[in-house]
Protein backbone atom coordinates (compact mmCIF):
# COMPACT_ATOMS: atom_id res chain seq x y z
CA UNK A 1 0.00 0.00 0.00
CA UNK A 2 1.03 3.72 -0.37
CA UNK A 3 1.29 6.15 1.63
CA UNK A 4 -2.92 7.51 1.54
CA UNK A 5 -3.61 10.84 -0.44
CA UNK A 6 -7.25 10.44 0.05
CA UNK A 7 -9.64 10.15 2.32
CA UNK A 8 -11.21 6.93 0.90
CA UNK A 9 -7.85 5.17 0.87
CA UNK A 10 -6.92 6.48 4.55
CA UNK A 11 -10.08 5.14 5.49
CA UNK A 12 -9.11 1.61 3.70
CA UNK A 13 -5.97 1.94 6.08
CA UNK A 14 -8.04 2.75 9.01
CA UNK A 15 -10.03 -0.84 8.27
CA UNK A 16 -7.22 -2.66 8.20
CA UNK A 17 -7.62 -5.29 11.37
CA UNK A 18 -4.33 -5.90 13.13
CA UNK A 19 -5.99 -8.62 15.33
CA UNK A 20 -8.98 -9.57 16.81
CA UNK A 21 -9.92 -6.78 18.58
CA UNK A 22 -8.06 -3.55 17.07
CA UNK A 23 -8.16 -1.98 13.50
CA UNK A 24 -5.45 0.45 12.46
CA UNK A 25 -7.37 3.47 12.93
CA UNK A 26 -7.44 2.90 16.97
CA UNK A 27 -3.24 3.95 16.61
CA UNK A 28 -3.30 6.79 14.84
CA UNK A 29 -4.88 9.33 17.58
CA UNK A 30 -2.76 12.17 18.19
CA UNK A 31 -2.80 15.39 20.37
CA UNK A 32 -0.56 17.12 18.34
CA UNK A 33 -1.44 16.22 15.12
CA UNK A 34 -4.98 17.55 16.19
CA UNK A 35 -4.20 20.22 17.67
CA UNK A 36 -1.55 21.68 15.09
CA UNK A 37 -3.17 20.34 11.64
CA UNK A 38 -0.42 18.09 11.27
CA UNK A 39 -1.62 14.59 9.70
CA UNK A 40 -0.51 11.50 11.62
CA UNK A 41 -0.37 8.92 8.07
CA UNK A 42 2.53 6.33 7.75
CA UNK A 43 4.96 7.09 4.84
CA UNK A 44 5.12 3.22 4.07
CA UNK A 45 1.87 1.60 5.23
CA UNK A 46 2.45 -2.03 4.44
CA UNK A 47 5.66 -1.68 7.41
CA UNK A 48 3.47 -0.20 9.77
CA UNK A 49 0.93 -2.71 9.33
CA UNK A 50 3.29 -5.64 10.03
CA UNK A 51 4.82 -4.20 12.80
CA UNK A 52 1.20 -3.52 14.56
CA UNK A 53 0.19 -6.80 13.91
CA UNK A 54 2.61 -8.27 15.97
CA UNK A 55 2.45 -5.57 18.93
CA UNK A 56 -1.29 -6.46 18.85
CA UNK A 57 -1.06 -9.91 18.99
CA UNK A 58 1.87 -10.61 20.92
CA UNK A 59 1.10 -8.08 23.50
CA UNK A 60 -2.11 -6.17 23.61
CA UNK A 61 -4.51 -8.93 23.11
CA UNK A 62 -2.87 -11.09 25.67
CA UNK A 63 -2.84 -8.18 28.12
CA UNK A 64 -6.84 -6.91 27.16
CA UNK A 65 -7.80 -11.23 27.51
CA UNK A 66 -6.36 -10.75 31.00
CA UNK A 67 -7.31 -7.65 32.29
CA UNK A 68 -9.71 -6.25 30.52
CA UNK A 69 -10.37 -3.10 27.78
CA UNK A 70 -7.01 -1.63 27.74
CA UNK A 71 -6.78 2.63 26.68
CA UNK A 72 -4.64 3.50 23.84
CA UNK A 73 -2.91 6.97 25.33
CA UNK A 74 -0.48 7.12 21.94
CA UNK A 75 1.27 4.58 18.90
CA UNK A 76 2.15 4.99 15.96
CA UNK A 77 4.15 8.75 15.01
CA UNK A 78 4.47 9.80 11.41
CA UNK A 79 8.22 11.46 11.66
CA UNK A 80 6.97 14.62 11.08
CA UNK A 81 4.93 14.61 14.26
CA UNK A 82 7.12 13.29 16.25
CA UNK A 83 9.82 15.44 15.28
CA UNK A 84 7.68 18.50 16.22
CA UNK A 85 7.15 16.73 19.19
CA UNK A 86 10.75 16.81 20.39
CA UNK A 87 11.46 19.81 18.77
CA UNK A 88 9.20 21.30 20.68
CA UNK A 89 9.60 19.74 24.32
CA UNK A 90 6.33 17.65 23.96
CA UNK A 91 7.70 14.30 25.51
CA UNK A 92 8.51 12.93 22.08
CA UNK A 93 12.17 11.21 21.86
CA UNK A 94 14.10 11.68 18.65
CA UNK A 95 13.22 10.57 15.29
CA UNK A 96 16.37 8.39 15.40
CA UNK A 97 15.33 7.09 18.74
CA UNK A 98 11.59 6.58 17.96
CA UNK A 99 12.34 4.41 14.95
CA UNK A 100 11.05 1.45 15.19
CA UNK A 101 9.35 2.41 18.29
CA UNK A 102 6.34 5.39 17.97
CA UNK A 103 7.50 5.38 14.51
CA UNK A 104 6.54 2.30 13.33
CA UNK A 105 7.12 2.64 9.66
CA UNK A 106 11.16 3.11 9.84
CA UNK A 107 13.80 0.39 10.91
CA UNK A 108 15.98 0.85 13.77
CA UNK A 109 20.00 2.03 13.43
CA UNK A 110 20.39 -2.39 13.04
CA UNK A 111 17.63 -2.67 10.34
CA UNK A 112 15.37 -3.76 12.83
CA UNK A 113 11.27 -3.65 12.86
CA UNK A 114 9.55 -2.75 16.44
CA UNK A 115 6.53 -0.96 17.26
CA UNK A 116 5.32 0.93 20.67
CA UNK A 117 1.97 1.65 22.07
CA UNK A 118 1.31 4.06 25.44
CA UNK A 119 -1.62 2.28 27.12
CA UNK A 120 -3.47 2.89 30.33
CA UNK A 121 -4.94 -0.88 31.63
CA UNK A 122 -8.09 0.65 33.39
CA UNK A 123 -8.79 -2.10 35.59
CA UNK A 124 -4.86 -1.29 37.23
CA UNK A 125 -4.95 2.39 37.18
CA UNK A 126 -7.68 1.79 40.01
CA UNK A 127 -5.88 -0.17 41.95
CA UNK A 128 -2.44 2.12 41.35
CA UNK A 129 -4.87 5.05 42.41
CA UNK A 130 -5.68 2.82 45.68
CA UNK A 131 -1.55 2.24 46.79
CA UNK A 132 -0.57 -0.62 44.23
CA UNK A 133 3.11 -0.88 43.16
CA UNK A 134 3.62 0.07 39.44
CA UNK A 135 6.25 -2.91 39.86
CA UNK A 136 3.04 -5.59 40.12
CA UNK A 137 1.97 -4.95 36.82
CA UNK A 138 5.59 -4.66 34.93
CA UNK A 139 6.93 -8.36 36.70
CA UNK A 140 3.58 -9.62 35.50
CA UNK A 141 4.60 -8.41 31.48
CA UNK A 142 7.74 -9.69 32.46
CA UNK A 143 6.83 -12.80 33.37
CA UNK A 144 4.20 -13.65 31.07
CA UNK A 145 4.66 -11.83 27.23
CA UNK A 146 7.44 -11.38 24.76
CA UNK A 147 8.07 -7.53 25.44
CA UNK A 148 10.69 -5.77 24.33
CA UNK A 149 10.78 -2.23 26.25
CA UNK A 150 8.61 -1.47 29.05
CA UNK A 151 8.49 2.71 30.08
CA UNK A 152 6.40 3.30 33.20
CA UNK A 153 4.52 6.88 33.74
CA UNK A 154 3.14 8.39 36.76
CA UNK A 155 -0.19 9.35 35.31
CA UNK A 156 -2.79 5.98 35.64
CA UNK A 157 0.34 3.99 35.67
CA UNK A 158 0.47 4.27 31.78
CA UNK A 159 3.23 2.67 30.78
CA UNK A 160 4.54 2.30 26.97
CA UNK A 161 5.03 -1.19 25.61
CA UNK A 162 7.24 -2.25 22.64
CA UNK A 163 7.45 -5.09 20.20
CA UNK A 164 10.94 -5.38 18.48
CA UNK A 165 12.08 -8.44 16.85
CA UNK A 166 15.42 -7.73 18.42
CA UNK A 167 13.86 -7.48 22.50
CA UNK A 168 15.65 -5.77 24.71
CA UNK A 169 13.63 -7.21 27.87
CA UNK A 170 14.24 -3.97 29.57
CA UNK A 171 11.83 -1.92 32.22
CA UNK A 172 12.47 1.72 32.94
CA UNK A 173 9.92 4.06 35.17
CA UNK A 174 9.29 7.55 36.02
CA UNK A 175 7.70 6.57 38.95
CA UNK A 176 9.14 6.04 42.20
CA UNK A 177 11.80 4.27 42.53
CA UNK A 178 12.63 5.34 39.38
CA UNK A 179 15.27 3.82 36.65
CA UNK A 180 15.89 0.93 35.85
CA UNK A 181 14.47 -2.54 37.21
CA UNK A 182 15.30 -5.22 35.61
CA UNK A 183 17.88 -5.92 32.15
CA UNK A 184 19.74 -8.81 31.19
CA UNK A 185 22.51 -8.69 33.64
CA UNK A 186 20.86 -7.90 36.23
CA UNK A 187 19.92 -9.65 39.60
CA UNK A 188 16.66 -11.18 40.09
CA UNK A 189 16.42 -10.68 35.56
CA UNK A 190 15.20 -14.03 35.73
CA UNK A 191 13.09 -16.41 37.48
CA UNK A 192 9.60 -15.89 38.09
CA UNK A 193 8.24 -13.12 40.22
CA UNK A 194 4.95 -13.85 41.07
CA UNK A 195 4.26 -12.75 44.44
CA UNK A 196 4.50 -9.28 43.30
CA UNK A 197 1.53 -9.81 41.22
CA UNK A 198 -0.72 -11.93 43.68
CA UNK A 199 -4.50 -11.38 43.23
CA UNK A 200 -4.11 -10.74 39.39
CA UNK A 201 -6.64 -12.49 37.26
CA UNK A 202 -6.21 -16.04 36.20
CA UNK A 203 -3.26 -15.37 33.20
CA UNK A 204 -5.21 -16.08 29.44
CA UNK A 205 -2.81 -18.43 27.57
CA UNK A 206 -1.45 -16.73 24.64
CA UNK A 207 -1.31 -19.05 21.51
CA UNK A 208 2.13 -19.05 19.94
Amino acid sequence: MNKPTTVLVLEDLGRIRLSKSFYFRDFLYSEISNLYGMPNIPDEPDLAITVGRHLCEELLEPLQDTFGRIAIRSAYRSPSINDYGNRNKLNCASNEKNHAAHIWDRLDENGHMGATACIVIPWFADRYAEGADWRAMAWWIHDHLPYSNLFFFPKLAAFNIRWHERPERRIDSYISPKGCLTKPGMPGHDGDHSEWYAGFPATVAVEP
